[in-house]
């Protein structure tokens, strides 16, 4: 069995597809277990070759006997892989499973040398593949697709997506509305999104956009993967959403504030746009208002992406 570690969100765990297709391509024979939270189950479905989610919601989740006696079987990894991070906490967590062979990034502070250096500035998806080669395994960094869900969902709407998981990553309401508003104007058919706890975000954004409830769809994971699959736009900040838009080709515009769509941002398509207006990568994932750099794109700017990603 082979034991991959991504206890992150949505989006983190996109990143991690190519990887994870590297190793189910290297070792066919092997079972492959994921540990990751398990509500991302739907999407871990959807990459296909993954036998087993461990529910792990984070590396301080308290599993019930350790990260071991939840593992199918009870049976030690042959190989356990860090997709978490670098860190000594993560390289710690699959440290205590006993693995036969540990692939992870040289970490000090965990007593582990036997593994590639980390470099902060790096694209997260070329980060996990090439620490895969370092170990000898192949993983293309365009294999980012995921399979397409069978739910029933309206085809061709264009989504706005106004949440994110920090204030810092979340752009103004009054300017999702505003951009709603032009291009529903324009003739699109405009759905806003979010998830439970963003749901008065997103009804707050359709109103002030002159929609109404029944344009807040609430959906599921598998709900949310189906209409962007299907969808003719999506416009949202650098959140989970936008990597599933990158996922099925579904043209797109993405909101960067702290982080710069450099670490994060889509490949180099002529339907995926980014705007940024920072410097620097900052930590992206903290309270507070926007990012000023995030405050800095305007809602003409948004548009004419837009009509880019369309063209």
């Amino acid at each position: 069995m082979i034991l991959i570690l991504r206890a992150l969100g949505l989006g983190d765990l996109a990143t991690a597809v190519p990887a994870i297709r590297g190793l189910r391509a290297a070792y066919p024979g092997e079972r492959l277990a994921l540990a990751a939270p398990a509500g991302l189950t739907p999407l871990i479905e959807l990459i296909g070759g993954v036998e087993a989610v461990i529910d792990t919601p984070g590396l301080g989740a308290a599993l019930p006997g350790g990260l071991g006696a939840a593992l199918p079987g009870g049976l030690s990894p042959s190989i356990a892989v860090n997709l978490h991070g670098s860190g000594p906490e993560s390289h710690r967590l699959l440290q205590s499973v006993a693995p036969a062979k540990l692939w992870a990034f040289a970490c000090a502070e965990a007593g582990f040398s036997d593994g590639p250096p980390w470099i902060a500035e790096e694209h997260e998806v070329a980060r996990w593949c090439r620490l895969l080669r370092y170990y000898g395994v192949d993983a293309d960094q365009q294999e980012l697709g995921l399979a397409t869900p069978r739910a029933e969902v309206p085809h061709g709407v264009t989504i706005i997506h106004p949440g994110a998981k920090s204030g810092t990553r979340r752009w103004p309401p009054d300017r999702f509305a505003a951009v709603a508003r032009a291009l529903r104007a324009d003739g699109h058919t405009v759905v806003v999104t979010g998830a439970a706890a963003e749901r008065p975000l997103a009804v707050r954004v359709a109103e002030a956009a002159g929609l109404s409830d029944r344009d807040v769809p609430a959906t599921g994971l598998d709900e949310l993967a189906a209409l962007v699959a299907h969808a003719r736009l999506v416009i949202s900040g650098d959140t989970g959403i936008s990597h599933l838009a990158t996922a099925y080709r579904t043209p797109s515009v993405t909101l960067f504030g702290p982080m710069s769509p450099a670490r994060w941002g889509p490949p180099d398509r002529p339907y995926h746009r980014t705007l940024w207006k920072g410097t620097r990568s900052e930590p992206g994932d903290r309270p507070g208002p926007p990012h000023p750099a995030l405050l800095a794109i305007g809602e003409k700017e948004v548009l004419r992406a837009a009509g880019e990603a369309l063209g």
